[in-house]
């Protein structure tokens, strides 16, 4: 391995590292199918539980599935799945991904820090590198899928990946009302400008319906995502409602689509995985 840049998980995490004679991140998105990267312009959306949800939903769908967390400062996708405090090894060539019992393989920085409760003070150029090694330099092996969970707004995070990965294509994460559909639409122009190419639009908390009487309530309204994707000639995948599941298994850290399969939640998340599937 040659000298490295400074700009690795390994450089941040311990203080030095070995890095790569050659860019391994070609070689291995060419054993990946399918790149969808989760976006929103706006935080608070659920972007990272719609992410972690998602990818698992496609797993149980019987797909090869990857989950990289570049969400740098604030990694939540281990606590979501249940594997807070694992820590992600090396085989002596590549870091091993974590996995989850139903089989998706997972990495984040919360896997590699020692300290992961202590705050992450990088700038851009560290983070850009980190996120390189995390795609280049860890043992994905075959995909069908790798999804990945990008912190909200259009910084170094989500401009990394997609310079990294031309061929990868964002799914939209909005909430119905207006004040996060218009920041959506930020993320949309990010998108063209830099040539990606989008899946298409996901309304999350669209409703709650009380399951001891019955009523539907809009809580956040409804409709917003459904008349974005519109208004932009973009996909729309689909609803999810709110349920208090869903906080409830993320808090206990047990993947809302496989602890509640039965669920109207799950199953909108099953639909939308379903739709992403007819994409390819």
């Amino acid at each position: 391995m040659a000298d490295c840049d400074g700009n690795c998980a390994a450089c941040a995490s311990k203080g030095g590292c070995a890095s790569q004679k050659e860019d391994p991140v070609k070689p291995t998105l060419a054993r990946i199918k399918h790149v969808f990267v989760v976006l929103s312009g706006k935080g608070g959306v659920g972007k990272s539980t719609v992410s972690a949800n998602l990818a698992l939903a496609l797993r149980l769908r019987g797909q090869k599935v990857g989950l990289l967390d570049v969400d740098v400062h604030g990694p939540s996708i281990p606590k979501i799945l249940g594997l807070q405090g694992q820590r992600a090894m090396g085989d002596g060539e590549k870091l091993l991904p974590a996995e989850t019992p139903e089989g998706l393989k997972v990495m984040s920085t919360a896997l590699i820090l020692e300290k992961p409760d202590e705050p992450i003070v990088w700038r851009g150029p560290l983070k850009a590198g980190v996120i390189k090694q995390f795609i280049g330099e860890v043992r994905w092996e075959d995909l069908d899928y790798l999804v990945i969970d990008c912190p909200p707004g259009t910084g170094d995070e989500p401009l990394s990946v997609c310079q990294l990965i031309p061929q990868a294509e964002a799914v939209l994460v909005t909430t119905p009302q207006q004040v996060a559909t218009l920041d959506v639409s930020k993320s949309i122009s990010f998108c063209n400008q830099l040539g990606m190419h989008i899946a298409g639009i996901i309304e999350n908390m669209s409703g709650f319906t009380c399951p001891h009487c019955g009523t539907f309530t809009p809580i956040f309204r409804t409709g917003g995502g459904e008349a974005l994707a519109k208004q932009y000639g973009l996909p729309f995948l689909g609803k999810l409602p709110i349920a208090t599941e869903i906080g409830e298994s993320g808090d206990a850290g047990k993947p809302f689509v496989a602890a509640y399969p039965d669920s109207p939640a799950a199953k909108a998340f099953m639909a939308v995985a379903d739709n992403l599937l007819s994409i390819g």
